[in-house]
């Protein structure tokens, strides 16, 4: 793991992590229900924009990390949990 909820003033990412030499960008989002719509459904393009312009703040200052990323999300919905690779 590289960071954890790491914070600056465009937002916070959830979880940095290196996966065979790719710098992967983690979004968390977790609902105790579906009713309005599972987690997955959190991470709308809004939040996508949100999460690149915070990583990118992130490799800014962290340039030794630049070069392939990745943008995945983990979904918590109730019990049923979900990875999307290269999600967006």
């Amino acid at each position: 793991m590289l960071d954890q909820n790491w914070r600056c003033g465009a937002g916070e990412l959830d979880l940095v992590v290196s996966i065979d030499h790719v710098v992967v960008f983690v979004e968390v989002k977790a609902r105790a229900s579906a009713a309005y719509g599972g987690a997955s459904a959190a991470v709308d393009h809004r939040k996508q924009r949100q999460v690149r312009m915070v990583a990118m703040r992130w490799l800014d200052e962290h340039p030794e990390r630049r070069g392939v990323l990745r943008f995945d999300v983990v979904a918590i919905t109730g019990t049923a949990l979900e990875v999307f690779q290269a999600a967006f």
